[in-house]
């Protein structure tokens, strides 16, 4: 059975049970601070659990990406070693919310798996909660129970809560869980060993493919439980388990979800995969890992998330790049390779997950380019080891931390290398580092979050900030705080807001609540999945009572003024630049706006010219603006309205426009009533961020006209200082060839002083060792000529050690050059980080050349003569 079957069978059984099937979330996580990236089918139906949003139906089935790369059995050093985890996986999954319970759940999960998939019903086991006497909870016997009825009771095993009680995280909904188990191995390996005693042993071929959780607590602050009102039902089952079970494979990357890919890895390197689990076979797990990190890099691009130094975008580039070192390293693949597969992960999820077919030339682009910077990091990072100075045949712990943190090597492709050199590598050193490096990321990471006091359990809370800016007789539902790195943060949720709350890339609103006792200031306003919260200064005193809020009204209209700044311009992007221009991320404040769009090359300046020049005449036109707050969402689709890939749009939405032949988006943001009151739209910036995608930073009203009046000083100033003449532009031409012209008869003069000291240096060579010795200070020079000089040097004398120092601006150079047939005796970099010491200062570079600088020119002398005493 083909794996888009194996799918399309879940959906159909789940639809025939009266499930609505909804289209999985984003992979990256935006509205929930306690989460970087999906990792489970759940998450996007959190609120319904939470009761802070009403579910739109009872009843819920999809398949969902998610990403794992930490946590129990998700470490992203272990992927492709094995043959079931991997970082990007799907999650097929039911849900009842306050609907079905225990009993229908596991009779559906084997009517499922059994009648409909035939699975082997004696190769199936189930594991159920075996209760926990500290915290007061019984077996679930329950769920034992229903299970009788298809297993025999030596196949329904119990767990304790670490593998049988599911919990969303610190606090929150949670309950007991049941795992369905299928025993994958022969018939003698069968007979050999009961399958009851492989569950849960991390077993290869005795796996868990569906967990069944029953959500019925909800876990609070101080960790106790209290029982929910409505109970719940989350399923999870992954996807590449149950394709491996029904199409009598051995692994997940033997199923036809990944053998395609490896396939064109095979044909593309040359080198036959053969299926191998040992750390010997490398090509075998270079291949796993090519093909398993491919989906998680390109459905996490599609989804609007781009490889960066922070955050998600971190994430994404150490995937990436430990899929590139592994090609690099053991399929001797030296340029870059990756990107070639996105058009097959394209076509063969186009059915599923269509946002990677309609981006796919933009994602391959993005990796392509990931991987040519990457490629030249290992280079640097070879080149780096070739210059390490190793004491006893030791490469200590903490440069092999440097190498993985920087140059991305992990820590057995250093051990490879080090083989290769004869050298040790300190493990030891090396997991401290790391550990050390872990401790500091959850502590950067830390949150502790208290129990809502709750004190109205009303679940709506209402948005009036689209119509007003002010509100009275407001409630506040609930309250609590927080700490964050040792700071104490306090939120409170209202009953209506008109506060917006960051999103679609404008920030939060601020401002106060108030009351005849109190002023509490606003300072942001974010959105946690479904609730607005308002980030203030302190807990009210009185929190029962009713409170008036108040949005800052310069802060807000001045944010309108650039989002709807960054609609008109996005329409002028296309109009300038190609229909292939999407916006691909957005920051709108009171100040500027920074708008990321994809195109792939800089824009000229006559481009930039022409965008603005549209953008000033649709502002001067004072275009209305038309807001339909709730169009069904293929009445949005038919009016060409501008949806952002890796938004999870409901069925009805938000459409706001400003003349529909130029800019129709789809956006949850605060607009301004016509476009006159933008006034002045300016471009102050445009640069590259990405592959493939560009930046550009605008200000808009008072900030241009600001940006344009300190121009026009400056130009004044500038003026000025060049006495004013009539063609400005032709005086500075002048005055930039005439310092050209200076600075090469300055080049000249410093050769023809080099060229004399020259021959003084060479007439003192001293033989040393037998090694013919030249040092000396030189004036008068500058770097450059002081390098040429001692190459100079070398070419006339032959082979040679030099040694040369420069006192210049109260700092010392020193430059040491090793002719290449001593480097076996004599290593230049080595050397020169002991020299600098009597400059106080430091250096490094490659055998045969290298440069320290330092503070301290009295030194110089110092250094040449322990040069001798060295050699």
């Amino acid at each position: 059975m083909k794996s888009q079957d194996i799918r399309n069978q879940f959906f159909e059984f789940f639809r025939n049970k009266g499930h609505k099937i909804v289209d999985s979330a984003p992979i990256v996580v935006k509205d929930d601070p306690t989460l970087m990236f999906t990792n489970a089918g759940m998450n996007q139906f959190k609120d319904y659990f939470l009761g802070t949003k009403e579910a739109p139906t009872t009843r819920i089935a999809d398949t969902q990406k998610c990403l794992r790369v930490s946590g129990k059995h998700n470490d992203l050093e272990e992927v492709g070693r094995d043959s079931y985890h991997h970082t990007m996986f799907e999650m097929l999954g039911n849900w009842s919310i306050g609907d079905y319970f225990k009993n229908e759940a596991i009779d559906w999960a084997w009517e499922l798996l059994v009648d409909t998939y035939g699975l082997d019903p004696d190769r199936l086991y189930a594991t159920v909660f075996g209760g926990d006497k500290e915290e007061n909870l019984d077996a679930d016997e329950e769920a034992a129970d229903f299970w009788k009825k298809h297993l025999p009771t030596e196949r329904i095993l119990y767990f304790d809560k670490k593998d049988n009680f599911w919990e969303m995280g610190d606090t929150g909904p949670c309950g007991p869980c049941s795992e369905i188990h299928i025993d994958l191995r022969s018939e003698e390996e069968r007979h050999k060993v009961n399958g009851k005693d492989l569950v849960n042993q991390d077993h290869p071929l005795v796996v868990e493919i569906w967990n069944l959780v029953f959500i019925q607590f909800n876990r609070k602050a101080d960790s106790s439980l209290e029982e929910l009102p409505a109970k719940h039902v989350d399923t999870g089952m992954g996807f590449e388990r149950l394709c491996m079970a029904l199409q009598g494979t051995l692994s997940n990357y033997d199923t036809d979800i990944f053998t395609p890919f490896i396939e064109f890895i095979e044909k593309e390197s040359g080198i036959k995969y053969t299926g191998k689990y040992n750390d010997e076979s490398k090509s075998d797990i270079a291949m796993r890992v090519i093909a398993d990190h491919l989906r998680a890099v390109s459905f996490t691009i599609a989804d609007g998330e781009l490889p960066s130094n922070t955050g998600a975008g971190y994430v994404i580039r150490r995937i990436l790049r430990r899929a590139v070192r592994y090609y690099y390293s053991f399929l001797n693949l030296r340029d870059p390779f990756i990107y070639k597969l996105v058009d097959l992960l394209a076509t063969r999820f186009k059915d599923v997950f269509p946002e990677l077919e309609a981006q796919k030339e933009f994602v391959a682009k993005v990796i392509e380019e990931e991987e040519k910077g990457f490629l030249r990091t290992l280079e640097g990072g070879l080149k780096r080891m070739d210059q390490l100075d190793i004491k006893e045949g030791i490469l200590d712990g903490r440069t092999a931390f440097e190498l993985y943190d920087t140059y991305g090597f992990p820590i057995d492709l250093t051990m490879l290398i080090a083989e290769e050199k004869g050298w040790k590598v300190d493990e030891d050193g090396f997991k401290a580092a790391l550990n050390e490096q872990k401790e500091r990321s959850r502590a950067d990471a830390k949150r502790e979050a208290g129990d809502w006091i709750i004190i109205n359990n009303h679940s709506a809370v209402e948005f009036i900030g689209y119509d007003h800016l002010s509100a009275v007789g407001i409630d506040i539902l609930r309250y609590r705080t927080l700490k964050e790195k040792d700071k104490e943060i306090y939120q409170v949720v209202l009953n209506k807001t008109p506060f917006y709350a960051e999103g679609g890339g404008q920030v939060g609103d601020t401002g106060t609540l108030s009351n005849e006792d109190e002023i509490i200031q606003v300072l942001d306003t974010k959105r946690e999945n479904e609730l607005i919260i308002h980030y203030v200064d302190k807990i009210p005193l009185n929190p029962q009572v009713s409170w008036n809020a108040t949005v800052n009204h310069e802060k807000r209209e001045l944010t309108e003024n650039n989002h709807s700044a960054t609609h008109l311009m996005h329409a002028a992007l296309r109009n300038v630049l190609g229909k292939h221009v999407q916006q691909k991320g957005s920051l709108v404040d009171d100040h500027h706006f920074r708008f990321d769009f994809s195109h792939f090359q800089k824009m000229t300046d006559e481009e930039i010219k022409k965008v603005e020049d549209i953008v000033n005449e649709k502002i001067r036109e004072n275009i209305p603006k038309a807001e339909d707050r709730s169009i069904a969402m293929e009445k949005a689709q038919q009016a060409g309205a501008m949806m952002l890939f890796g938004e999870k749009y409901g069925d009805t939405v938000r459409m706001i426009t400003f003349d529909s032949d130029y800019s129709v988006e789809l956006c949850g943001g605060c607009h301004v009533e016509s476009t006159g009151e933008i006034g002045l739209f300016k471009i102050i910036s445009e640069s590259a961020i990405a592959a493939g995608v560009r930046r550009i930073e605008a200000v808009t009203a008072s900030q241009a006209e600001l940006y344009v009046r300190e121009e026009i000083e400056t130009l004044n100033e500038v003026k000025h200082l060049v006495k004013n003449p009539s063609d400005i532009v032709k005086s500075i031409k002048g005055l930039i060839d005439e310092n050209k012209k200076l600075k090469k008869e300055v080049e000249e003069l410093m050769h023809v002083k080099a060229q004399s000291v020259k021959q003084e240096l060479i007439n003192n060579a001293q033989t040393i060792s037998g090694v013919r010795v030249v040092s000396g200070e030189v004036s008068g020079i500058d770097n450059k000529s002081m390098k040429t000089l001692a190459y100079n040097i070398e070419q006339e004398l032959g082979e040679a050690i030099i040694l040369l120092g420069l006192a210049q601006g109260g700092k010392a150079q020193l430059m040491l050059l090793v002719s290449k047939g001593l480097t076996e005796n004599y290593h230049a970099g080595t050397m020169i980080r002991e020299l600098a010491k009597h400059i106080n200062g430091g250096g490094g570079g490659q055998p045969f050349f290298a440069s320290a600088g330092g503070g301290k020119p009295e030194g110089i002398n110092d250094a040449l003569k322990a040069l001798n005493n060295m050699i």
